[in-house]
């Protein structure tokens, strides 16, 4: 279901210090943004932000970014952290393609991403936050040896991502075709209720980075590189192969 616009959400974020709008400049300097040195670990596509709230408050010794692209659910997410008063996280609004230029090599400890746009389309998988172009994206700002926990309740997009960390240069730890509630650090969001309530299955996988040689980086990371000689910006509506030209233009 798509959101009602909020013309509202992104003049009301601005006014918070916790709050960043494409926030290039800060690369390298995160830590002087939370004022210590606490590792930082980052939610992609945190929705309302209920599961890195929980975090936050489960783990008050690190810090924590919640990045999504909708100005819609993030400001509610802002609004939460500051109701529950919350001095570990900041908020981010950037595309996840351009993430590399928000954070610098090694800034970040540990990625999570919980359902997911599962993309369904053939055409579209490469828009995955999970497919290898992704995972390639991630380890340019990622601690070495750093997690990523990915949740989903579409079943399709779980097993093709077994497939993908290890493309990719991860492997996976742990994980699961029908995560237990009960699961000793799982935490539920609004939406995992909802499908739990349905009786669905709730997949996860846990991965960790794993070194590859410059050449297979380069091979993954080939879109970016065509798509920053085109435009000078790392998007996916810019690099499509045998893409046909505007009749208009």
């Amino acid at each position: 279901m798509r959101m009602r616009h909020k013309p509202w959400a992104l003049p009301e974020m601005l006014q918070d210090p916790k709050f960043y709008l494409e926030p290039y400049d800060k690369q390298n300097k995160w830590q002087l943004e939370f004022g210590n040195d606490a590792p930082i670990d980052l939610e992609i596509g945190c929705g309302k932000g209920d599961f890195i709230r929980e975090l936050a408050h489960r783990h008050p010794e690190r810090n924590y970014i919640a990045m999504d692209l909708k100005n819609e659910v993030l400001v509610y997410a802002l609004r939460k952290i500051n109701e529950e008063g919350l001095t570990n996280i900041r908020v981010l609004s950037v595309k996840a393609e351009e993430l590399d230029r928000v954070f610098g090599e090694g800034e970040i400890d540990q990625i999570y991403i919980n359902f997911a746009n599962p993309w369904p389309k053939a055409g579209h998988h490469k828009r995955r936050l999970t497919h290898p172009r992704f995972l390639a994206l991630y380890r340019l700002f990622t601690k070495d040896q750093s997690r990523l926990e990915f949740k989903t309740d579409d079943e399709e997009l779980y097993v093709t991502s077994l497939e993908y960390f290890p493309e990719a240069g991860y492997e996976m730890v742990y994980h699961s075709d029908n995560l237990p509630a009960d699961h000793p650090d799982n935490i539920q969001t609004e939406y995992e209720s909802k499908f739990r309530s349905f009786g669905m299955p709730i997949y996860r996988i846990d991965a960790v980075k794993q070194p590859i040689t410059e050449e297979r980086l380069g091979e993954l990371l080939e879109w970016k590189l065509k798509s920053q000689q085109k435009t000078g910006r790392a998007v996916w509506t810019t690099y499509r192969k045998n893409r046909k030209p505007n009749p208009e233009t």
